[in-house]
């Protein structure tokens, strides 16, 4: 919606991980000559660790890019709270080794050979295991002795870890770890951006799609945003992606420091447990439009009935309803705006003077603004939560 608006080429702040919107950060940089020497080195472990939504994935995508495909075979897992024979099993398949079974020892000696196979072609091995906090023990001592495969005196196999701030913890104090914390040769732990880098994150981004200028964006909100986000690359997508879309609504060329306060009131109301236990306990009028109703039934993951939302899709099942709740929106701004002339042409008929109800009939009409205005934002907020809660499914 926003991107059409502004005439960006797609959307500049997505949460899937895309190399192509890689910024380097101070820190981003650290990691990648970390990684560089790591890589040179040929054997060991190297280590990545830092915030959910700091970078780690898209700074590994763009690190993916500049190694050489002829020269490196890459094998990626995800793991998800994998023991020591599910990993050794996931590696495997990681490498296109497809083992039959559960033998645990089959599955060793396919590595083994793939391994071998790879050196005598010339070929170096990565294994770049992500959300490493979510591996038992017996699961990284399993990667340790991967490790070990040499032919002759030269290392078959490198492992790249990945993991939040829990997992550089556990390797720093775990007593069961140290054999393989001797094997870490590089390790560095990827910190928030500072304040000064958040303009130019946002701004690489937007040219990145085609920005223009359009829209300008207010120098005093840089400071609010890296408050607001502590310097998160994610969380900055995020409020970013509401903030354009505010504009883009209310068809500003300007994205001003009260807007980025309103986007981020929202957010923390949104997420606030008074927020919804209100919600709950108190009616609100956006609830009758039809958007809301689609976008919470999407949400809590119920198809709609009918044969033809069913045929169309949910996606434009959704689309359609919040169109509908546009109109709707549209419909009551005209009905306003018929009795503001009302107003007026009792005005002049009384030779400049108001009606007696005339406060009264104000006061409705504000009133009524309020609650559209109100209703269409709660109705975008489900919206835009809807989605990047699906992109983040989607990325991982």
């Amino acid at each position: 919606m926003y991107e059409d608006y502004y005439g960006f080429r797609e959307r500049p702040f997505q949460l899937t991980p895309d190399p192509a919107f890689y910024f380097e950060s101070v820190t981003h940089k650290k990691a990648l000559s970390y990684l560089g020497y790591g890589l040179n080195q040929g054997e060991g472990f190297v280590v990545i660790t830092g915030e959910v939504g700091s970078g780690k994935s898209t700074l590994v995508a763009h690190l993916k890019e500049k190694l050489d495909d002829e020269r490196m075979t890459v094998g990626e897992v995800v793991t998800s709270a994998l023991d020591d024979d599910e990993m050794i099993h996931v590696a495997a398949r990681s490498f296109g080794l497809d083992i039959e079974g559960g033998d645990k020892a089959a599955a060793l000696a396919a590595i083994e050979l793939f391994l071998h196979e790879e050196a005598r072609n010339g070929r170096r091995v990565l294994l770049i295991v992500d959300e490493a906090q979510n591996l038992s023990i017996g699961a990284l001592e399993e990667l340790r002795m991967l490790s070990n495969f040499q032919l002759g005196s030269h290392p078959l196999l490198q492992t790249l870890l990945l993991g939040q701030p829990e997992f550089k913890h556990l390797l720093a104090q775990s007593e069961e770890l140290e054999q393989l914390r001797q094997r870490v040769i590089a390790a560095h732990h990827l910190e928030p951006m500072q304040p000064g880098e958040i303009e130019p994150y946002v701004e690489h981004r937007l040219a990145h799609v085609g920005w223009d200028g359009n829209p300008e964006i207010d120098g005093g909100i840089w400071v609010k945003l890296h408050k607001a986000t502590g310097g998160i690359p994610r969380k900055i997508n995020q409020v970013m992606t509401r903030l354009l879309l505010m504009g883009a609504v209310e068809e500003q060329s300007v994205l001003e420091a009260d807007m980025l306060g309103a986007v981020l009131e929202e957010m923390n109301g949104d997420n606030s447990p008074e927020a919804h236990s209100e919600t709950v306990a108190k009616p609100r009028p956006d609830r009758d439009l039809p958007a809301a109703e689609a976008i919470a039934r999407a949400r809590s993951e119920q198809v709609p009935t009918s044969s033809e939302a069913r045929d169309k899709g949910l996606l434009d099942h959704q689309i359609e309803a919040i169109e509908k709740a546009f109109a709707e929106r549209d419909k009551h701004m005209a009905a306003m705006r018929r009795e503001v002339q009302k107003l007026a042409a009792s005005r002049d008929q009384a030779g400049g003077a108001l009606p007696q109800d005339a406060d009264k009939r104000l006061e409705a009409i504000e009133r009524r603004l309020d609650e559209q205005e109100q209703s269409l934002r709660h109705v975008l907020t489900m919206m835009i939560d809807y989605f990047e809660s699906q992109a983040t499914r989607a990325a991982a």
